[in-house]
């Protein structure tokens, strides 16, 4: 189905559509969809978005004062237009919303400049897409009419339903939430409409959990999806390494996690090292050119794990040829590293290989081999049926410790893994060596095989840029930020709980590895302070990286991930790049005799020609935009609200069969309203709302993160250690109430 916004990105990505054009463009066929599209066309024109010429051609206007944003409102009703990196929000009424939602793509004309440290207001015009096609609510019945109220109180509309569906009335002995598919939106006097299509019966069912987290995300479930077919791969020259021994790192549990790459190893003369990255050939396996493709991607970027299993994007006919099967043979794309003897990276270079999988390394054998006192005898069990494989795990083990040190001293931060102690939640908690978008690394663990590969699968990636860039290529990827937009005021902050004075050195500055130090040995203060910090880093956005980038950006590090096509559409589409690059590559000008490897590292100064015709340039275009840049950064924020909400559920479930229960936590933060706790036995957290506390009003003193009593002085801050009881838990808010003993 079209939108707003898809008519006007693709009138944005051509000098004009005619009209029947722009149906085949857009996929319309039905009369009803033309009919839809014609009233969208004339809207369009009549806000000045778009202009119609005499031979029936559209193009987009490019004097219009609109500008593109996203709404996110609070629950507290306010609500703002949130534009592009290092652009002002702006101010939106709830009355000059025009219906539109939390998280809807809208066109707003701004009505009133900001000043001094008020936001600039706007008014939605247009909503280009909805973000909400499906609705979780609750169903009340107002005035003898039956509705659906959104649990989501940041959207602030109702939803009229038929009255079939007043059987679906909740009933908080059940907590019987909803979902409403959405038949019409509300506009001007008329209400949305909509009809009940599922029920989800939450008290005490945790069966339904996966399903509720999902929906709330806004997520489709992929299960009973028709998802992309496998082709048959064509036969092409390979350089066949199945007599080398090559290795999978894996941690994840569940046998449809994502299908993890190759490390394989050949040491050489003068300590010189060989080092291969065999990776999934998905590329080679998608039909990229079929119309349907993409459409089918867009329900589903990325690939996420539920409780017991993963649901993946890609299908299981694909994933399953693909994978690396122990001792069988198989196709991969291949990046080579050439290390000297300091594990420092002189060369590389990209092929078509056969690989066959030696042995698949859990994380008991990286604890077995780190943990082990003597490199020359092996005592362990563990280690004794793979003792043939033991050095070269040692080299690719002591590889990534060298590439890890080097990214650390180019300023680049650790930081642990919140605790976890919830079984079910084990598979959200173990590394993600394809995960980019972060600002700061995970630490080597050897509990944990799969950090291990996380250097080098970074180098990998950072190649990739260093590799088309050079050449020009479009690539999809993220800018290394520096640590400079820090939120400094929040960390001093905590240097009274962190007990130590904050020194800086001779030049002003404070390294990271400082401050997480301060803590000391205390555990306690160390989490809080883990998770301060991982609140001050933002989640990178995804780009598209072209040649030209800004200036002000130029010398900066970007990362084009493409390891792990099997877990996300980001390294599927630099996959495709690279594939080609390898399949249909120019190696010289037309005039030229003499071939350059433009595989090779040693290529990248020589080449000053396009490497892609126009029409693999066509095709690559297709995968490689604006347009599909800004769908996986919307699909990235989903998933990472569902990861975040289903780690919250299962907490609360926990805290749920504990109520009345006393426990010892120390405090996370402190607001206005109260204070978090951690319970430490348990590892959740729930507030202790202020409303709670002693006959005494509070008062919050924000610059010392301090709660304070008026009368009796009684202070509250972060690292108290105090008694607390689970008195109430909200399954739908997935939040856990607690008050001091």
């Amino acid at each position: 189905m079209f939108t707003s916004s898809s008519i006007i990105d693709n009138l944005n990505q051509s000098e004009g559509l005619e009209y029947k054009k722009l149906c085949r463009t857009l996929k319309i066929t039905k009369k009803s969809d033309k009919d839809k599209l014609d009233i969208a066309l004339t809207a369009l024109e009549k806000l000045e978005i778009i202009n119609k010429n005499a031979d029936n051609i559209y193009t987009c206007r490019k004097d219009n004062d609109h500008i593109v944003a996203k709404i996110r409102c609070s629950s507290k009703g306010y609500c703002f237009a949130v534009r592009g990196k290092n652009k002002e929000d702006i101010y939106i009424k709830e009355n000059l919303l025009n219906y539109a939602w939390n998280g809807d793509k809208v066109l707003i004309r701004i009505i009133k400049e900001g000043y001094r440290r008020r936001s600039p207001e706007g008014i939605v015009d247009c909503i280009l897409e909805r973000s909400n096609q499906i609705l979780l609510s609750k169903v009340e019945i107002i005035n003898d009419d039956i509705y659906a109220i959104p649990i989501d109180d940041r959207i602030l509309s109702k939803i009229k339903l038929p009255k079939e569906d007043k059987k679906y009335t909740y009933k908080p002995e059940d907590k019987n939430i909803v979902k409403v598919e959405i038949d019409r939106f509300p506009i001007g006097q008329d209400e949305g409409l909509g009809h009940v299509i599922q029920e989800l019966q939450l008290n005490e069912n945790e069966e339904l959990d996966t399903d509720f987290v999902l929906s709330k995300s806004n997520i489709v479930n992929l299960i009973n999806e028709n998802l992309i077919a496998s082709k048959k791969i064509e036969k092409r020259e390979r350089i066949d390494l199945t007599d080398k021994n090559s290795y999978l790192f894996k941690s994840w549990n569940s046998d449809n996690s994502p299908t993890l790459p190759m490390i394989q190893i050949e040491q050489g003369k003068n300590m010189s090292t060989k080092l291969w990255i065999h990776t999934n050939n998905l590329a080679e396996r998608i039909d990229f050119n079929s119309k349907k493709s993409l459409g089918i991607f867009f329900k589903g970027f990325e690939s996420l794990p539920l409780l017991n299993n993963w649901q993946n994007y890609l299908s299981e006919a694909i994933r399953n040829a693909s994978k690396f099967k122990l001792g069988e043979k198989n196709e991969a794309i291949s990046l080579c590293l050439n290390l000297n003897s300091d594990n420092e990276i002189i060369a590389w270079s990209f092929h078509l290989t056969l690989v066959k999988c030696s042995l698949v390394v859990g994380s008991d054998h990286t604890e077995a081999l780190i943990s082990r006192k003597s490199k020359t005898r092996i005592t362990s069990r563990l280690l004794k049926p793979i003792k043939e494989h033991i050095e070269d795990l040692d080299k690719i083990l002591d590889i990534a410790t060298s590439f890890r040190q080097k990214h650390l001293l180019e300023g680049k931060v650790e930081i642990p893994n919140p605790l976890n102690k919830i079984e079910e939640l084990d598979e959200f908690f173990i590394h993600n060596p394809g995960e980019c978008s972060k600002g700061y690394f995970e630490p080597l663990k050897k509990e944990d095989c799969q950090t291990f590969i996380s250097p080098l699968l970074h180098e990998a990636n950072l190649i990739w840029f260093k590799h088309s860039n050079q050449f020009c290529l479009k690539s999809a990827g993220y800018l290394s930020e520096g640590l400079d937009y820090i939120n400094a005021n929040e960390i001093i902050k905590y240097s009274e709980f962190i007990d130590n004075d904050i020194e800086l050195n001779e030049d002003g500055n404070l390294s990271f590895s400082q401050l997480i130090n301060m803590c000391g040995s205390n555990d306690n203060k160390k989490r809080i302070f883990h998770k301060l910090l991982i609140n001050e880093f933002k989640e990178n956005e995804l780009r598209l990286i072209t040649k030209n980038v800004d200036d002000d950006e130029s010398e900066k590090q970007f990362i084009s991930p493409w390891t792990i096509p099997g877990y996300e559409f980001t390294h599927l589409i630099n996959q495709y790049c690279i594939f080609n690059m390898i399949i249909n590559g120019k190696k010289s000008k037309k005039n030229n005799i003499n071939e350059i490897n433009i595989l090779e590292s040693n290529s990248l100064n020589l080449v000053n020609w396009e490497i892609f015709n126009s029409s693999i340039s066509r095709n690559i275009d297709t995968l490689l935009n604006q347009f599909v840049i800004d769908k996986l950064n919307e699909y990235k924020y989903k998933v990472n609200q569902y990861k975040s909400n289903m780690i919250s559920i299962k907490k609360v479930r926990k805290a749920e069969k504990l109520l009345g229960n006393i426990y010892s936590g120390f405090i996370l933060s402190v607001q206005s309203y109260g204070f978090f706790v951690e319970i430490s036995e348990l590892n959740v957290e729930g507030l202790v709302h202020v409303s709670t506390l002693n006959n005494d009003w509070f008062e919050y003193r924000s610059r010392q993160n301090i709660l304070i009593g008026r009368k009796s002085k009684k202070s509250y801050k972060v690292g108290d250690e105090i008694e607390v009881k689970i008195i109430k838990v909200d399954i739908l808010k997935y939040q856990i109430d607690l008050e001091l003993t």
